[in-house]
C-alpha cells in the first residue's frame, strides 16, 4: 500500500491505462483534424470521433446523433442552460433548479438572472432531496426549464429523476439533469428516465481532463438550443472549435469501460464505502452522516465529526489521506458548504464535515488504514479541545 491514499474520486479520477493507450496515437501518427475531409489523416480522426460518439451514446442509452462533444461538463451545462434560455425566450423566462446544484448550474442561473431570467432555487430536506409537490407548485406559464442534478457531488444524494422528468414533460418543459457524478457509477438511461439534456465529464470516469459531452434529445421532444460558441459550425452548429480528438477518443473508451464494469465495480466500491462508514460509526462517537443513506452514490460518504474542524483533521492527515473538506474556501474567507447548509446543518457541523469518495483503485487495506488514522487523529484533536 502506497501513501498518500487517494479518497477524492468525486473531484477527479486517474486515467485508466486502457484509456491512455487509446488516446496516444491521436497525439502523433494519427494527428489529423476531424474536420479535414480531403485526406486520410482527417478521415481517421473523424472515424475516432464518431466511434467515441457511439460509445458515449451507448453508456447513456442515447442515439449517437444526440451526443455533442464539449471541453467538459461545465461547458455542457452552460450550453444547456443558456442555450435553452435563448432558444425559448419567447415562451418564458422562468427556470427551476435546486439550492444544492453544482456551482456551474448555480452560477449560470445567477448570470441569467442579470439578463432577465426568473429563477426558483428549490430547497431540499435534511436528506438532500427535493419535494416533488413543491416542484410542481412553482411551475408557471413562464417556466421553460427544470434543472436537477442526478447525483450530488458533495453528499452523493440521488434525486428521483424519473418522477421529476414526468412532472417536467406533463407541463411541456425541458428537463436538464447534470450526470457528471452519476454517469459510470450508477445506471443512467436517458430514455427510461426521460431526460432531455444531460452533461457529463471524462475525468470523473477515468478519462482525461478537458473533454466532456452533452446529450441533447432529438425527438419526443426535440430540444432546441442556441449555440454559445460560434465559428465553424462544428458539432451540428452547437459547439464550434477544432475537436479534441485524443480527448474524445479517451472519453469514448472510458464510457465503454464504465458500461462493461459498472455493476461489478459499483458493488465492490459500495462494500468498501460501507466498511469505511461502519468503521467510523463503531469507533468515533458524535459523528453524523450527511444526506440520504438510502438514495446516494455507492462511492460517497460525507460525515461530520463533532468538535473536529475539517481543515484541522485534513492538515494532520495531508501526507496520508487525500480527502475533501465539506467547506469551500474562497480567497481569504472560509465559507461553510452551501450544500450542507441547505440540508439544515449549522456552521459548526458544516465546518466539521469531510467527503470521502472512493474509486475502482481503492483497496480494503486503504480503507482499514484510513479508518485507523482518522480514529486516532479525531481522538487527539478532541483531547486538545478539552484541554
Amino acid at each position: 500500500m502506497k501513501l498518500p491514499i487517494y479518497l477524492d474520486y468525486n473531484s477527479t479520477t486517474p486515467v485508466d491505462p486502457r484509456v491512455l493507450e487509446t488516446m496516444l496515437p491521436y497525439f502523433s501518427e494519427k494527428c489529423g483534424n476531424a474536420a479535414s475531409k480531403t485526406h486520410r489523416f482527417g478521415w481517421v480522426a473523424e472515424e475516432a470521433v464518431e466511434n467515441a460518439r457511439e460509445k458515449v451514446a451507448n453508456l447513456l442509452k442515447a442515439e449517437p446523433s444526440e451526443i455533442i462533444f464539449t471541453s467538459g461538463a461545465t461547458e455542457a451545462i452552460n450550453l444547456s442552460i443558456k442555450g435553452v434560455f435563448e432558444a425559448y425566450h419567447t415562451k418564458g423566462n422562468h427556470i427551476i433548479t435546486v439550492s444544492t446544484e453544482h456551482k456551474a448550474v448555480i452560477d449560470c442561473c445567477k448570470k441569467l438572472e442579470k439578463q432577465g431570467a426568473a429563477v426558483t432555487y428549490l430547497p431540499v430536506n435534511r436528506e438532500g432531496l427535493i419535494d416533488l409537490k413543491e416542484l410542481e407548485n412553482v411551475i408557471s406559464d413562464k417556466t421553460i426549464l427544470i434543472s436537477v442534478m442526478f447525483a450530488n457531488n458533495e453528499i452523493g444524494v440521488i434525486q428521483p429523476i424519473r418522477e421529476i422528468a414526468e412532472i417536467a414533460h406533463k407541463h411541456n418543459l425541458t428537463f436538464l439533469s447534470d450526470a457528471t457524478q452519476a454517469a459510470g457509477k450508477i445506471k443512467v438511461d436517458v430514455q427510461e428516465q426521460h431526460i432531455d439534456l444531460m452533461p457529463l465529464s471524462a475525468h470523473k470516469i477515468y478519462g482525461p481532463k478537458g473533454v466532456g459531452a452533452l446529450f441533447v434529445r432529438r425527438k419526443n421532444p426535440r430540444v432546441s438550443l442556441v449555440a454559445q460558441m460560434d465559428g465553424g459550425g462544428h458539432e451540428k452548429n452547437l459547439r464550434s472549435g477544432t475537436l479534441n480528438v485524443p480527448g474524445i477518443a479517451g472519453l469514448g473508451k472510458a464510457c465503454e469501460i464504465a458500461g462493461k464494469e459498472l455493476e461489478s465495480s459499483s458493488k465492490r466500491i459500495q462494500q468498501l464505502r460501507d466498511r469505511l462508514q461502519s468503521g467510523f460509526q463503531k469507533n468515533i462517537p458524535g459523528i453524523k452522516i450527511n444526506g440520504s443513506t438510502t438514495h446516494r452514490l455507492p462511492n460517497t460518504l460525507n460525515v461530520s465529526f463533532k468538535n473536529v474542524e475539517s481543515h484541522v483533521l485534513m492538515k494532520k492527515l495531508i501526507n496520508e489521506i487525500a480527502m475533501a473538506s465539506g467547506s469551500a474556501c474562497t480567497s481569504a474567507v472560509p465559507e461553510p458548504s452551501y450544500v450542507l447548509k441547505a440540508l439544515g446543518l449549522d456552521n459548526e457541523s458544516a465546518y466539521s464535515s469531510i467527503r470521502f469518495s472512493l474509486g475502482k483503485l481503492t483497496t480494503q487495506d486503504e480503507i482499514d488504514y484510513a479508518v485507523k488514522k482518522v480514529i486516532t487523529e479525531v481522538e487527539e484533536i478532541r483531547k486538545a479541545v478539552v484541554h
